[in-house]
């Protein structure tokens, strides 16, 4: 017999559909807004629009895509109050956190505008000594149309740090975003139509659930930038490897830091809480397992209960963290406690009971075993997992040895660096938490299970232009290395020439 039950993943449904988006405001539980979901046809739609545009938009030229993309700058800036009451009502954070999403918005906008051109300018690259007469370089041009699959957790900054990166090399996209925060991409959408009202095509979005991310793909992206779960992100790798379509895939992460014996304990307690309970825990980079060395162990925990035990959760003025906006993922937390408690560990703040339908306050475990689902899985809630270790090696090895490979963070007086550069992670905060997600410059992505390709930074600009390599001849040639009939005895004298060069550069002699 055959299991039709949808896979359920941190992104909802996998495959869901429906014909209507019915969300929520998540302070209240009353219906906030509906949305008419996109099939096939529009997914095409969109998609065809998208490509009859991006000509123009290519066209523009960097210095005409900067001033476009100032000018959406200056209008998301206008209206941004707006955006993050849309933020605080889909997704239920607290409207300063939400804040801070239009803030990081307006600073990867201003990034790309500014920084494109230099990325992404012509590059004049060497001769070949054996082909002087050509001269070379690069250019990096757009994929074209690239669809961006969004997340409800971070509902504006995750996909705009992506829109900005793509729309500043030149493509045109269309966002799909999660089906928790539809109206948010609208508002994005709108503000985007004020200020470029001669090409609107060249970024779209699509409202729907799983299906319409499937009919975006099979619409002949050229290509695609999905934000999510492992499980989705695997779904979507397999889909887009059947056109041979590239993809970016920012996934899961089972973030560690290492609390090292010459940590600045105040100011790791400080940070580690924040980056484990922020946003309800909801971040592939939140940190959810603290490797604490033995020596420094119990003040630390002592610091971090107390302070874990101050966050207030709601959705009032007050509230520092918010709901759980997908109600599967509360089980999901639950289980990941239940499991640590059976393997041995306790709990110094929260436990099962601060688990409820919506809201979930945080939670500090202590002695987790190191293969706890608290330890090895992502929780994707406001939980900290502490394992004691005899040492930094001791804590490297246990995160190297994870399947995911995402952010990470050290608290060391004298061996920060040191001990970060052994991670074999993407990115790494020394003595403080998350900030690498908070500087454009900086590219942002992981490895492992955590996916690959970057956004924001260099990096995340050359993610989405290819390079298009040219020579072009600038004279006749000694002897042609492109054609037959060369002179008899040509390679052979080329060959012992540049075998004599090899060895008088060590000042051996030839035979």
């Amino acid at each position: 017999m055959t299991d039709n039950t949808p896979t359920i993943t941190r992104d909802g449904a996998i495959a869901y559909d429906a014909t209507e988006i019915v969300t929520i405001n998540q302070a209240t539980g009353a219906e906030f807004a509906r949305y008419p979901v996109a099939g096939k046809e529009e997914a095409a739609s969109a998609v065809a629009a998208a490509r009859s545009v991006s000509g123009a938009w290519w066209d523009l030229g960097f210095e005409g895509r900067a001033e476009r993309l100032r000018a959406w700058r200056r209008q998301i800036a206008l209206s941004g109050e707006e955006g993050a009451a849309l933020i605080h009502a889909e997704n239920g954070k607290p409207l300063d956190d939400a804040r801070v999403e239009v803030l990081g918005t307006l600073e990867h906008l201003q990034y790309a505008a500014d920084n494109a051109a230099r990325v992404l300018e012509r590059r004049e690259v060497p001769a070949s000594p054996t082909t002087p007469n050509q001269r070379a370089w690069v250019e990096y041009q757009p994929y074209g149309v690239v669809g961006v699959i969004g997340p409800w957790n971070f509902p504006l900054l995750t996909p705009a740090a992506i829109l900005a990166d793509a729309l500043a090399a030149g493509n045109a996209v269309v966002l799909k975003p999660s089906q928790i925060t539809p109206g948010v991409a609208e508002w994005l959408i709108r503000t985007w139509q004020r200020a470029v009202p001669d090409l609107p095509a060249v970024l779209q979005n699509l409202n729907g659930y799983g299906a319409t991310g499937q009919a975006l793909i099979e619409a002949g992206l050229d290509k695609l930038a999905f934000t999510g779960s492992v499980a989705t992100g695997r779904m979507v790798a397999g889909q887009c490897a059947q056109t041979l379509t590239p993809v970016l895939l920012e996934l899961g992460g089972k973030d560690g830091v290492i609390v090292a014996e010459d940590a600045d304990l105040d100011e790791a307690a400080a940070h580690i809480v924040w980056g484990a309970m922020q946003n309800t825990g909801h971040g592939c980079i939140s940190l959810e397992v603290a490797y604490v060395v033995e020596s420094v162990h119990d003040e630390f925990v002592q610091k971090i209960s107390e302070l874990a035990g101050q966050v207030r959760v709601g959705s009032d003025e007050d509230a520092e963290i918010g709901p759980v906006p997908l109600p599967s993922q509360t089980s999901i937390i639950r289980e990941h406690i239940q499991d640590a408690l059976e393997r041995g560990a306790t709990v110094t703040v929260g436990g099962l009971d601060a688990v409820g339908d919506r809201y979930v306050a945080p939670t500090i475990l202590v002695g987790v075993a190191p293969d706890a689902l608290a330890a090895t899985e992502e929780t994707f809630g406001p939980t900290l997992a502490v394992i004691k270790v005899a040492d930094a090696d001791e804590a490297v090895a246990h995160i190297n040895a994870g399947r995911y490979g995402l952010g990470s963070a050290v608290f060391s007086r004298d061996r920060g660096e040191a001990i970060a550069r052994r991670l074999r992670v993407g990115m790494t905060s020394i003595n403080d938490a998350l900030v690498f997600s908070m500087n454009p410059a900086v590219p942002f992505g992981g490895r492992g299970d955590s996916g690959y390709g970057r956004k924001q930074g260099e990096e995340g600009l050359r993610e989405f232009a290819y390079a298009h390599s040219f020579t072009a001849k600038t004279g006749p040639a000694r002897f042609s290395a492109s054609t037959f009939g060369r002179p008899a005895g040509a390679m052979a004298g080329a060959l012992a020439g540049v075998r004599n060069g090899i060895l008088a550069e060590s000042g051996e002699k030839s035979d």
